[in-house]
């Protein structure tokens, strides 16, 4: 136990380098040999992470730098899995903030930097890619120090060091400057700054023990497995313990079976582990996110982690349609409820409960992409389920409703300003900033109700053509802002089940872009496109030639179709209104309304009217 250990979370905005960076990091600490072919990005393990490039859950892995063992810890940079991020700041003594040197702080610095000043962690402030052209350090770093006084941030939090570096080439240095020789050659300038400035964690060996479970993790050998932070004490293979949920819940006692620490990506069996160690532990069944192992006989829980409130909610249900059942494995509503149940275990954020409607549960998370994630994987694993229109969590507040209120960044081009302002004026959004970069690129700062940003992301890449980035950030709750209209076109609906053909799509290729290709099995009442007016429109997809014994010779036999839309699930929960739902599958997206039967949607609008 006499070796020092600091333990350390890296913190970013989405796309500033985080995982690169701990590539470097676990490259230079000599973690893989040098024969060893190690992947770019190898903590994003998860299929998903590797195919968007985002980081979804927090990892931990481990690196040794001059006899001290270095705990990092890769945070999500999506506000979405804010959960992922709070857990893991629960386990660590020091941050290292990276910022991208061009695009400065962006709104998910702030939220992830807001979680770490309140625990009171001292940052370490990394200005990333700065042999990117068009990098500003001075800029990033007064924009840094001015968001840690806007929040709150102590006089020592405002005196952190800066490191300057590039991730993807692997150096770093305490100076600015060019490339030449007072840039390190390596990452030694950030491991000797986190080894300064990152305090050891200060805990009793001999105190009785305190560890609380910040992740879990399963294996099909041990069951569940507890990570998280000694905080006092030492724990050891076979002890008995006392599990407890906060400081006056329920507690149950366990045993102990093995304890195992991080070592680069690899989980080591150890016979120990003291204050500051992050350690994994396997043996108790019922083990939770946030719950204390401590001492039977001196028992001293730790209050339960505490993880900010669903913004937005979605119905799942079991799927309906008359395509039911012939892609998937899981399609019952007791296999979806168990799955659910399942996913509450490790995702601290998402909030599940039954609804008065048989086989449909509403399934409250942090925003889309926390809740399309859990659909994407669902649907990998072989589940068929359908869902509606995300909706937002409205609270009361001394008798008024209020709304939770996003804050929007876009960066996007100059010329492209307008329909941008327009679009965000209309969703009932507030302008709060606006700064031109002086390169033909401006940033636009608004304040917007969380309801306003549903679907508005497709709208956004057709205004910038491709080119704008945007971020949202839950800001507050406010008083209901009032109406916001829906979509401006409405959509084509089969009136009949069977196959498309391509004379069908011909004759309709007039009406608007369609969602389906020929061959695709159609049903009654689901979406086949988009209509170029306003209203509905019921159409046969199905249609056939009608062959005669008459041939003529010409063009006209060629049918001109326009390529469909591809639908994606985020596009399709985008996409919908309140009486549409999206039909998911292990192999198929769909889009139906809520009511097959054309009789049974006009009773429903005559009855909603």
């Amino acid at each position: 136990m006499t070796q020092q250990i600091r333990n350390i979370a890296i913190i970013a905005h989405v796309d500033h380098g985080k995982t690169t960076m701990v590539d470097q990091l676990l490259r230079q600490s000599g973690t893989f040999a040098s024969h060893e072919k190690v992947v770019d990005t190898v903590m994003d393990n998860n299929a998903i992470e590797r195919e968007r490039g985002i980081t979804i859950l927090a990892k931990n892995c481990a690196v040794s730098w001059n006899g001290t063992h270095i705990n990092i810890l890769d945070t999500p940079g999506h506000a979405d899995f804010g959960g992922e991020v709070e857990r893991a700041l629960s386990m660590v003594d020091g941050v290292v903030l990276l910022i991208d040197a061009q695009e400065g702080p962006m709104p998910q610095t702030r939220f992830v930097t807001k979680k770490a000043l309140a625990l009171g962690l001292k940052p370490i402030v990394v200005v990333n890619k700065v042999d990117k052209p068009g990098a500003r350090p001075d800029y990033v770093i007064n924009a840094a120090f001015e968001l840690f006084d806007k929040l709150g941030a102590s006089e020592e939090q405002l005196d952190f060091p800066v490191v300057y570096a590039s991730g993807i080439n692997g150096w770093s240095s305490l100076t600015e400057g060019g490339q030449g020789e007072q840039w390190g050659p390596d990452m030694s300038a950030l491991f000797e700054t986190i080894l300064k400035h990152v305090p050891a964690h200060q805990g009793d060996p001999k105190a009785p023990l305190q560890l609380q479970i910040s992740a879990i993790d399963f294996s099909t050998f041990v069951g569940r497995i507890g990570v998280g932070r000694v905080n006092a004490g030492t724990l050891k293979p076979g002890m008995e313990v006392l599990v407890a949920e906060g400081t006056d819940g329920k507690t149950f006692k366990g045993k102990v079976n093995q304890v195992l620490t991080f070592q680069g990506l690899d989980r080591v069996q150890v016979t120990e582990a003291g204050p500051g160690e992050i350690a994994l532990v396997n043996g108790i069944a019922d083990i939770g996110i946030g719950v204390t192992l401590t001492d039977p006989a001196n028992p001293r829980p730790l209050p339960m982690l505490h993880v900010d409130e669903p913004t937005l909610t979605m119905n799942f249900s079991v799927n309906t349609s008359p395509l039911a059942g012939r892609e998937g494995k899981f399609v019952t509503s007791r296999q979806i409820w168990d799955r659910l149940q399942k996913e509450l275990q490790s995702n601290m954020a998402l909030r599940v409960k039954e609804t008065d409607e048989d086989g449909v549960f509403e399934v409250s998370g942090r925003g889309e992409l926390h809740l399309t994630i859990l659909l994407e994987n669902m649907r990998r694993e072989g589940y068929e389920l359908a869902v509606g229109k995300p909706r937002v969590v409205f609270r009361e507040v001394n008798g008024e409703r209020h709304e939770p209120i996003e804050l929007v960044t876009a960066d996007i081009e100059e010329n492209h300003q307008g329909g941008v302002m327009q679009a965000l004026g209309e969703r009932r959004g507030d302008l709060v900033n606006m700064e031109p970069d002086g390169r033909g690129r401006v940033r636009l700062e608004y304040r917007i109700p969380a309801r306003g940003l549903i679907g508005f992301s497709n709208e956004f890449l057709n205004l910038t053509r491709g080119t704008g980035l945007i971020s949202n950030i839950f800001d507050s709750y406010e008083p209901y802002r009032g109406e916001i209209g829906g979509r401006k076109n409405g959509v084509l609906i089969s009136m009949d089940d069977g196959e498309i053909f391509t004379y069908a799509l011909g004759k309709l290729d007039d009406r608007g872009r369609m969602f389906v290709r020929p061959n695709d099995p159609v049903y009654e009442g689901m979406i086949v496109g988009i209509h170029s007016r306003d209203n509905d429109l019921v159409v046969n997809a199905t249609r056939t030639k009608q062959l005669t014994n008459f041939r003529v010779s010409g063009k006209e036999d060629a049918i001109k179709i326009t390529p469909p839309i591809q639908l994606t699930l985020e596009y399709g929960v985008e996409f919908i209104e309140d009486d549409e739902l999206v039909e998911i599958t292990p192999k198929s997206i769909r889009l139906r309304k809520r009511f097959l039967k054309e009789h049974e949607r006009k009773r429903a609008s005559r009855e909603a009217g």
